[in-house]
């Protein structure tokens, strides 16, 4: 299973950038998956998290100017970023728990990170 991120660019403050989120291989279900982020330097955290039922989870930071959605049909994710500041500057990633089988051989998988700049 490959996950690819896309939609990462350079905007203003206060723009909108949305993020997606596609996968190429074989899976029977996907369970949770989020959007997490990373500063240089820094560890990778959580920007937000949506369970198969569409249960969401944000990180303090972007709590009312993110929204992470899924399409379950087309088993894609987004994120819907608004107010962006440059503090938000960081590459995002997409994280995705499949079930390989039916109930059974769950893995972990993680995509290539797209770049977001917030500048001027």
């Amino acid at each position: 299973v490959q996950l690819q991120a896309f939609g990462g660019g350079l905007v203003q403050p206060g723009g909108y950038l949305r993020l997606s989120c596609a996968a190429s291989g074989h899976f029977v279900s996907i369970n949770h998956m989020g959007w997490y982020r990373q500063f240089p330097g820094k560890q990778r955290d959580l920007v937000a998290t949506i369970t198969r039922t569409g249960i969401t989870d944000y990180g303090d930071s972007v709590e009312g100017r993110f929204t992470i959605s899924r399409n379950n049909a087309n088993n894609m994710m987004y994120l819907q970023m608004n107010e962006l500041q440059p503090e938000d500057t960081a590459v995002y990633y997409c994280n995705w728990n499949v079930d390989l089988a039916r109930g059974a051989n769950t893995r972990n998988y993680w995509g290539h990170g797209t770049n977001v700049t917030v500048s001027r």
